[in-house]
């Protein structure tokens, strides 16, 4: 597995080796032995989440609250994603930036983004399916929303996309600078003591 940091500081895209034959394919599609040599950090999977999506579905900006926060590893076993990570670190050097990548059933590439970092997704595809590995269970309290649509953040969707499908959740998401000033995105040095406790 070939494991290559993203623009967006402690983000990394992961891309298999598919070994195909007559029969089909075989992969690993997450390799921890490998993302922890890379990353320099422990990964500890504590929950496995799956969703299906229409074309259109946009899912996120998500994120948890630090600490502990929650460590992702996303895979798209079947369609494709416009997968959109975002430094949502508040004091950290890059704080806004944004980074995409694509993630389907071709290449088969993975996003793994620590504890801070945003989140969203665009469906590209009917009935696609993305699994996510998660460093810590559900927590609705932690659990935290930034809008996909605001301006501020600049998110870029597929033009042929048609209307994007959203949760109400995230449809009533606060701005990037209403979150700021409701104290609710994480502090980059906080993130910071968390990963190194994990390294």
């Amino acid at each position: 597995m070939k494991i290559e940091a993203l623009g967006v500081p402690d983000a990394w895209v992961c891309t298999p080796r598919v070994h195909g034959d007559d029969r089909g394919a075989f992969l690993e599609w997450f390799r921890g032995d490998a993302l922890a040599e890379t990353t320099g950090r422990r990964f500890t999977a504590m929950q496995a989440n799956h969703s299906t999506s229409k074309r259109g579905v946009v899912r996120g900006v998500h994120f948890a609250d630090v600490p502990p926060g929650q460590a992702k590893f996303v895979y798209c076993p079947v369609g494709a994603v416009l997968d959109i990570v975002i430094d949502l670190r508040v004091g950290s050097p890059t704080f806004g930036a944004v980074d995409t990548v694509l993630l389907d059933d071709v290449e088969r590439r993975a996003v793994f983004i620590s504890e801070g970092i945003g989140h969203a997704f665009c469906s590209l595809r009917d009935d696609t399916s993305v699994n996510y590995l998660v460093s810590s269970v559900y927590d609705p309290v932690a659990e935290r929303t930034v809008s996909p649509l605001d301006p501020t953040l600049g998110l870029t969707w597929p033009a042929d996309i048609g209307e994007l499908v959203m949760s109400d959740k995230d449809l009533a998401a606060p701005s990037l600078d209403d979150a700021a000033r409701n104290g609710i995105l994480p502090f980059y040095d906080a993130c910071r003591e968390r990963y190194a406790d994990l390294s």
